[in-house]
């Protein structure tokens, strides 16, 4: 038996880019829909269906808090469970339609003429029934990762491979959602705005290829204090830009350049944004550690629980989303800056939300076909007997390495997500009053950087280096072959 097969044999699998590149376009698809609701719902409910911020504020904990529970039941059902179509790429196929339909019901156009309390109601079950789909496609998505090998080496190039995907989505949602409302209007494209909104995406691009090499030069840690570290210097300048300059002055352009006859001008602001983009990168990288967090569960209890962890992994990611979403309009408004009553950043044309929002979830149901025909599953298993949430709350308790990446998450997310709908006011700025230009900034410089600095003090708590894991997964494969 050859090296490269002895090793398989103990699942260390090589994977092919072709392998790799399918399972990212997962990421890739179900990034088109929840972008869409991480940057964009709060500004559609409360500018387009004109409903109060603070019910749409309760709605978002609300609707998160049903996922608190909802997916760890989901998570359950699917370690649980062994379907013939694979034991968790199953439910991308069979979840990808309603998924698809529930995305394009949540815009519905129709209901912009309806009485503010069927808007409400219309809200809030379009939008329930969304997340909970979401959670039956993202959470077996997510397990498919730790199935496919053991190889550290492999693990990260198929996240930092899953993570340009799902950066590509967040490119094209970020900067495209707003370009595709002034397209279906037929009105011109405020390019500045699109660009400063997208361009945080960008250095996923030129990090993440390159990250087994960075992990290589800087360690893990270290790579993570750099991240963070350049990202909360491109806080600290934009929060000065904002607060003591005139963010639409032309001495902060640079260069200008053309796209469809239109002068776009690059500025310090957009630079300054992208340093901004690679400290949330470490949210990014988190999804490399999950994979690390099963490995130890599975050498303490000899079962790998994929799905519990994914799932709770994404209680926790959904938990800073949710709380960004709740705070924002709420602060916001106490502030002084109300999403109802200013002037929003964007159309409020119904049908041209709808057509962008469907465009999307149909593309991201073939790109979840895709990832399902491109992922193999080598290393799954199914408990002898159910796993009970009884258990799930055990393994909680008792993996430190689990607290942390699941304290790590929230953080990093919420740090993420607190500042998405806000952006798309940042290059209008001087258009507001000074108590709204103070809240803007407040959301889109103070409270990220804050919460990034907290990121890096759990970050130096985790205790999983790469020679203990290595030493872990020989150990669990000796034990399984004997």
């Amino acid at each position: 038996m050859s090296t490269v097969n002895a090793q398989e044999s103990k699942g260390f699998y090589k994977l092919s880019w072709l392998q790799r590149i399918g399972f990212g376009s997962g990421d890739l698809a179900q990034n088109l829909i929840f972008q869409t609701v991480a940057c964009y719902l709060m500004i559609y409910l409360t500018t387009v269906l004109k409903i109060n911020p603070a019910f749409v504020s309760g709605l978002i904990l609300t609707v998160r808090l049903i996922d608190c529970f909802w997916s760890p039941i989901v998570g359950r059902y699917i370690d649980n469970r062994n379907p013939k179509l694979g034991k968790y790429r199953t439910y991308l196929l069979y979840g990808g339609i309603p998924l698809t339909v529930a995305a394009c019901l949540l815009m519905l156009p129709q209901v912009a003429e309806w009485s503010m309390t069927m808007k409400m109601i219309y809200a809030t079950v379009s939008y329930t029934v969304l997340s909970m789909i979401y959670s039956v496609v993202n959470i077996p998505y997510g397990s498919i990762m730790a199935s496919m090998t053991r190889d550290n080496d492999e693990v990260l190039i198929l996240t930092s491979t899953r993570m340009v995907c799902a950066n590509i989505g967040q490119i094209i949602v970020q900067a495209g959602f707003p370009i595709g409302l002034a397209l279906c209007i037929h009105s011109a494209i405020n390019w500045e705005q699109a660009i400063f909104m997208a361009i945080g995406t960008i250095p996923a691009f030129i990090i993440l290829p390159l990250l087994p090499t960075l992990k290589r030069w800087l360690g893990k840690k270290g790579l993570y204090y750099t991240l963070l570290t350049i990202g909360l210097v491109g806080f600290a300048f934009l929060f000065y830009i904002g607060k003591f300059d005139d963010v639409s002055s032309s001495k902060w352009t640079l260069f200008v350049i053309n796209v469809l006859d239109a002068k776009i001008p690059v500025t310090v602001i957009m630079l300054v944004k992208l340093m901004t983009g690679v400290g949330l990168l470490v949210g990014s990288l988190m999804w490399a550690l999950v994979p690390e967090v099963i490995t130890e569960s599975e050498y303490r209890t000899g079962n790998r629980p994929a799905a519990t962890v994914n799932a709770l992994a994404g209680v926790a990611f959904k938990a800073g989303f949710s709380v960004a979403g709740w705070i924002t309009p709420l602060a916001m408004g106490w502030i002084g800056f109300n999403f109802a009553t200013e002037e929003s950043a964007l159309a409020t044309d119904p049908m041209a939300w709808f057509t962008v929002t469907g465009i999307f979830a149909i593309v991201g149901f073939f790109l979840l076909m895709l990832c399902f025909m491109g992922s193999k599953e080598n290393i799954t298993t199914t408990p002898e007997k159910p796993v009970t949430f009884g258990e799930m709350w055990q393994e909680f308790k008792a993996s430190k390495c689990l607290q942390l990446v699941l304290s790590i998450f929230v953080v990093v997310f919420l740090a993420s997500f607190i500042s998405g709908p806000v952006n798309a006011y940042y290059t209008e700025l001087n258009k507001y009053s000074d108590i709204a230009q103070n809240a803007i900034l407040i959301f889109t410089c103070i409270i990220p950087a804050v919460l990034l600095i907290v990121v890096g003090l759990l970050i130096y708590k985790y205790p999983l280096t790469d020679e203990r894991l290595d030493e872990i997964n020989k150990e669990i494969e000796a034990r399984n072959n004997k």
